[in-house]
């Protein structure tokens, strides 16, 4: 099969050829017909630190955010069946550890990513275990979810698991942030009734964007405090609810200065350094700052299918985040296009490789 594979440490990807993967008893095998473009591929293809000390093991194939299609099933599986459409969900946990047999899979202490830690999408076929994939359709049945949108439905349970981890009824949000899970937390943040939603960015295009998805203001914080949008909105009291999609030190350190007392924050976005905070104003301002790392299996999953299936609305915001789907082999302007950092989600299409 043609696949897309990180061969040796170092810059770049090599498109190839490999075997199809096997089907374990536990497993299912997808035919991939849809993959998004993700920060972490972005990192593996520069082969950063962050890359470094993600990736254990090479050669593998990245890819993480995938739709598609099931084609074989392990002797042992009974929930889903050849036929089914499903989206995956990248994170295989143990299943033995203390936060897995309470529930509590996404806290697994020996998570492996799909795509960074074992083998990925970024093919024509991948397999992973059963309960890792999300049916949004049952051999051909009727579903409301595009394998566009089938492709987003990794980043769209990032967004949604960082935008409703604090109640957002009445509330006052700001996200820091306008790529497409920032644009998605805003359409969710609308959904769920906050308020004044307030985004911020540094790229014009994507703040457009974040502002068609339900933003009440956008800010370039390139020329723009966030103070300003605060005086805009007419509010007299800082924000309730962060959500902080960038891992910037000057985007988390401007939100703590605007949080409301009491405030709580939300944080997805990961540093690529170390940096400091004003912990004298998180403690006498009563602050709650909480780590959210990919999505709550399988709550979170639930929650967007059925926030999706309901509401025509954020359905079409969450669409608009997509503005990129580029044949698979046309990889590399895909890459660009994410790394330019202007657009919204970029996905490749595998259901097509004869050219």
């Amino acid at each position: 099969m043609r696949a897309l594979r990180k061969d040796a440490p170092g810059a770049g990807l090599e498109w190839t050829t490999v075997e199809e993967p096997g089907c374990g008893p536990r497993d299912v095998k997808v035919r991939v017909l849809r993959t998004g473009i993700c920060g972490t591929d972005l990192h593996i293809l520069a082969w950063d630190s962050s890359a470094e000390a993600m990736c254990d093991t090479v050669p593998f194939t990245p890819g993480h955010e995938f739709y598609g299609e099931i084609v074989d099933v392990g002797d042992e599986v009974t929930d889903v069946r050849v036929g089914d459409r499903v989206s995956g969900e990248g994170h295989v946990v143990c299943g033995t550890c203390r936060n897995c047999r309470a529930g509590r899979r996404q806290l697994c202490i020996r998570t492996r990513s799909v795509g960074v830690q074992r083998d990925g999408a970024f093919a024509e076929y991948v397999a992973v275990p059963h309960e890792n994939v999300w049916v949004h359709e049952h051999d051909g049945g009727e579903s409301l979810i595009s394998p566009e949108l089938g492709a987003a439905f990794d980043p769209l349970g990032n967004a949604v698991h960082t935008a409703l981890k604090f109640p957002l009824v009445g509330e006052d949000v700001l996200i820091t942030g306008a790529g497409p899970i920032g644009q998605m937390a805003a359409a969710v943040a609308r959904h769920a009734g906050a308020r004044y939603i307030t985004i911020t960015d540094i790229s014009p295009q994507r703040l457009e964007m974040a502002e068609q998805c339900g933003a009440d203001v956008v800010l370039d914080v390139s020329t723009t405090r966030v103070r300003d949008a605060q005086r805009r909105l007419g509010m007299r009291e800082g924000f309730d609810v962060g959500l902080e999609i960038t891992g910037q030190a000057r985007a988390l350190q401007e939100m703590i200065e605007n949080m409301n007392h009491g405030g709580k924050i939300a944080l997805l976005g990961l540093p690529t350094r170390q940096f400091e905070i004003d912990w004298t104003a998180v403690v006498t301002h009563m602050l709650t700052l909480q780590g959210i790392y990919g999505r709550e299996m399988f709550e979170t999953w639930n929650a967007m299918s059925a926030m999706l299936s309901t509401s025509e609305t954020l359905r079409a915001a969450i669409a608009r985040t997509i503005t990129d789907v580029l044949p698979a082999a046309e990889w590399e302007r895909g890459f660009e296009i994410a790394k330019a950092g202007t657009a919204g989600k970029v996905l490749l299409d595998w259901s097509d490789l004869s050219a």
